[in-house]
């Protein structure tokens, strides 16, 4: 390793560019980590093979290659099977359903990638709340964290356990096994969930969701097409003499008469035989029409029915791949293309209603959007939305469900008994579902977070720099002399106590990164067994619960549950704090910190 002082201080320049840039989110963390490996290359700092060196290491393809079992089991309706069994279960106390959907969430990101298990898991979690007369807000953050904690029970819950272990191994470690960070896992969520149980209610908001907030009186509406029949009464009459000018709640919104179309006609509008309306109101307020005596839907009736379309407002949250991202409103071009309506965004606190035209949707905002139901799945099955209010998904392919759930299993076993490493056996699952027929192929390439492997490559570059310059070994020397006299516990904490505080405000992959090889000297320098110090940054590195930022599935929940960034604090503070405890108390338990 280079001793000069200069490429020591640019690189460490850089580094803080870097960490600086994720946290103003000026560029995105992989352009920002492309961006900075571009700058090692054309200073000389790192050559061209040294960046693709890091495409040996494991962690990035056996990343990839979870996400594309994960999907396969989320296209079959595995974890959907699991969402209904749950709703015929918890019934409708606020308890059971809170406990059930968090020991849910717990079990099932321990197989799955957490971030499609809290898109599946939402829309049940709203439809819960209303059957248990709660809000959804005090059930949306338990579930983000719920599925966080249970990422944390097996190595491939989380793309982290994953890119930690590739980090270490390349330092020399011997792998993890599937299951050994098991025991240490389930003492921390076995903490979450009685915390969960004991404090969401009252440290959670009772807040009511976009739809609600916007427009609380606007019930469930329809659209209908009536046709004036000959020797109808209301022949001859005016728009408001047949009470159809709005004050019957219905309002017509066009008239077509032979080939004239008539648009928002006025309340002197007379009516004609054959006239074709296309009505626009509430249900209820058709019932009173049908009532009144006034219009008859039956034998005598005023109208006949053409056609009724049921119109519905339903809230979609924008997915992290979805093709609407970062394009104007305009350009969409939602109405002419699906026939839906979107009548508001809502981003974090704020609701816009106005200059939607102009206005570029990211993933977490969530649009209020009115239209039938088929409109509104074929808008967002073509743009990767997920419905908060119904679920209308395609259809799974549930005959193979029996094969995806086979692989994933496979797949840990046969990694836990030895018989071949993670990396290989997650090729060959995910290749087995491809061949299958569990998933197609490009749904296989959108269900790879290629941002997150191409964040992860980068800062397994920058990572290679800055052992080359000699900064883990000036941080890990600096770390030793300003705490001469620490116990391996009290480094211990200082490694989890690091990693989680920066793992709230950058991406928790990166920090694994950059922290992990700290650690790993750190321990060394110390003459101690790295193991522990390598897992408190692998527990540390996951555990993201004070901000809505720190990890995707929080900021996901983040705008469906329409919270504010001071409500992630007020839960997730102590929740942290609790999790050090714990830490320092079961790693050593696991893990003894003793000489190498």
């Amino acid at each position: 390793m280079s001793g000069d002082l200069l490429p020591l201080l640019f690189v460490t320049g850089l580094l803080g560019w870097v960490l600086v840039s994720f946290v103003r989110e000026t560029w995105s963390p992989d352009i920002v980590a492309g961006i900075a490996v571009a700058i090692l290359l054309a200073t000389q700092l790192l050559t061209p093979a040294e960046v693709l060196s890091v495409l040996s290491n494991p962690a990035p393809i056996t990343i990839a290659c979870m996400f594309i079992l994960s999907a396969a089991l989320e296209r079959t309706g595995c974890v959907d099977v699991l969402g209904e069994w749950l709703g015929r279960r918890v019934g409708t106390s606020p308890d059971r359903v809170l406990a059930g959907l968090i020991l849910t969430a717990l079990a099932v990101s321990a197989f799955l990638n957490n971030t499609p298990v809290v898109a599946i898991l939402t829309p049940v979690a709203i439809a819960l709340a209303r059957r248990a007369s709660t809000s959804p807000s005090k059930l949306l953050i338990p579930l983000s964290y719920a599925t966080v904690l249970g990422g944390m029970l097996t190595m491939i819950g989380t793309s982290t356990n994953i890119l930690v272990d590739g980090v270490a191994r390349k330092a020399g470690l011997e792998p993890f096994g599937m299951f050994e960070i098991t025991p240490a896992a389930l003492a921390f969520g076995a903490v979450g969930f009685v915390y969960l149980m004991l404090f969401s209610n009252r440290l959670l908001p009772d807040r009511e969701t976009l739809s609600r907030q916007l427009r609380p009186d606007l019930g469930r509406t329809f659209m209908s097409e009536l046709l004036v029949p000959h020797e109808s009464p209301v022949i001859g009459k005016t728009l408001s003499e047949a009470n159809l000018n709005g004050g019957s709640g219905l309002q017509v919104l066009k008239i077509f008469r032979g080939e004239h179309e008539f648009t928002e006609p006025g309340h002197a509008f007379a009516l004609a035989a054959g006239d074709l309306l296309v009505l626009h109101g509430k249900v209820r307020d058709v019932v009173d029409l049908r009532e009144n005596g006034k219009l008859a839907f039956n034998r005598g009736e005023a109208f006949e029915t053409v056609s009724n379309h049921d119109v519905v407002l339903v809230e979609a949250i924008v997915g992290r791949n979805s093709r609407y991202c970062h394009r104007p409103m305009r350009d969409l071009d939602l109405t002419a293309r699906y026939g839906i309506a979107v009548l508001a965004v809502h981003r974090q606190d704020e609701n816009v209603q106005s200059n939607l035209d102009d206005f570029q949707l990211e993933f977490g905002d969530v649009m209020l959007v009115e239209g039938t139901p088929q409109q509104i799945k074929r808008f967002a099955d073509n743009g990767d939305l997920i419905s908060l209010n119904t679920v209308n998904e395609r259809a799974y392919r549930r005959d193979k469900a029996p094969i995806a759930l086979t692989t994933t299993l496979a797949v840990m076993a046969l990694a836990a008994l030895g018989i071949m490493p993670i990396e290989g056996l997650a090729i060959i699952g995910s290749a087995l579902v491809l061949a299958t027929g569990c998933l197609d192929v490009e749904d296989a390439y959108k269900a790879v977070e290629w941002k997150i492997l191409t964040l992860i490559l980068g800062m397994l570059a920058i990572s290679i720099a800055m052992d080359k310059v000699g900064l883990v070994d000036a941080v890990v020397s600096h770390t030793v002399a300003l705490l001469p006299h620490a116990s391996p516990l009290v480094m211990l904490g200082f490694v989890y106590l690091l990693t989680t505080v920066l793992t709230e405000i950058l991406s928790n992959n990166a920090v694994a990164v950059l922290v992990t090889p700290v650690a790993i000297g750190l321990a060394q320098s110390l003459g101690l067994d790295p193991r522990p110090f390598v897992v408190a940054v692998m527990f540390a590195a996951s555990i993201s619960f004070a901000t809505p930022i720190g990890y995707q599935t929080n900021t996901f929940v983040y705008n469906a549950g329409g919270y504010r960034f001071s409500d992630f604090m007020r839960i997730g503070i102590p929740l942290n704090l609790l999790m050090v405890i714990v830490a320092l108390i079961v790693i050593p338990l696991i893990w003894p910190l003793v000489p190498a």
